[in-house]
């Protein structure tokens, strides 16, 4: 892909395990949208919930990837599943794109690879090993990896080093907590200033809420990279690591994320004046996480009309 592509203002994509849900998906375990992928019966409404961001205006599609991270699958009693989880997920993003007929790029979504919005303090070859897997899985179906929610510069550079190897571009999304720190409690200058590679094609402050991600417009500009957000609306504006993983059970119902996580309903204003101020602040990367949908979509994608 053009290294460049993100240096004019970009449209991404929203949530969509959180989507799934709110079109029916009844998830498994802590699989959430990894369930709908080992599913068949989901497998159209995945493709049509991309298609429908895609209608929305979003210019890149989300692999459906992020709960199929190793230690999910394992701790879910599903490990035999982890190839074709993450190789369908692709499969899935590159039927939408195909029906769209339209000249989206699909990020392929690689998580942090323990806990979500937490730092892994496990050994660094753990954690190589675990990159290294799903990234193999996904590497040729997608035109860029998306380091999806990381809370520390450390598992950074572990991906970051692997997908070199394979001669992909990064977008680096870094989750922040209300401090305006990473988890692992390094500042977003530190995470740069140490580990920024050339192949970072930008960067955003990932699943994140309205009011943290505007505390780091100044933080990300100062990266001289293509900056800007995929925020959530979650109704806790710091999140907490999911629990109850070590119980997780594929073959068992889902907590409904909703019950531990709630849902904060924000006015289409606010949603569009966050783009607005970023835009106006040199951002170029602008979408929705958990909790948003089609519809944020499209109210970012009103925002080229202003600034192109």
């Amino acid at each position: 892909m053009d290294k460049n592509y993100f240096n004019k203002l970009r449209i991404l994509d929203g949530g969509l395990g959180q989507e799934l849900h709110a079109r029916g998906l009844i998830s498994k375990g802590t699989l959430w949208m990894t369930s709908a992928v080992l599913n068949e019966k989901y497998h159209k409404l995945i493709i049509d919930t991309h298609l429908d961001y895609i209608n929305a205006g979003a210019e890149v599609i989300t692999t459906s990837t992020f709960s199929s991270r190793s230690i999910r699958m394992s701790q879910n009693k599903v490990s035999h599943l982890f190839e074709f989880a993450n190789k369908k997920s692709c499969e899935l993003a590159i039927k939408a794109k195909e029906k769209s007929k339209s000249e989206v790029l699909i990020a392929g979504s690689i998580p942090a690879q323990f806990d979500t919005y937490k730092e892994d303090k496990r050994d660094n070859k753990i954690i190589h090993e675990s990159f290294m897997n799903q990234i193999k899985c996904i590497i040729e179906f997608v035109d860029f990896i998306y380091l999806d929610v990381i809370s520390s510069g450390r598992e950074i550079a572990i991906a970051t080093e692997i997908i070199e190897k394979f001669n992909k571009s990064i977008l680096v999304g870094i989750h922040l907590s209300k401090n305006g720190r990473l988890p692992s409690g390094e500042n977003i200058e530190q995470v740069i200033n140490k580990y920024k590679s050339s192949s970072w094609i930008g960067i955003i402050s990932s699943c994140v809420s309205i009011e943290i991600a505007e505390k780091s417009i100044n933080e990300l500009k100062i990266s001289n990279l293509p900056f800007g957000y995929k925020v959530n609306l979650w109704g806790h504006d710091e999140p907490s690591p999911i629990g109850r993983i070590n119980k997780a059970n594929y073959y068992e119902d889902a907590v409904n994320l909703n019950t531990v996580m709630g849902k904060r309903e924000v006015e289409d204003s606010v949603f569009k004046n966050l783009g607005k101020k970023f835009v106006e602040n040199g951002a170029t990367i602008l979408g929705g996480c958990c909790e948003t949908n089609p519809k944020h979509t499209k109210i970012l994608s009103s925002l080229k009309k202003d600034f192109v």
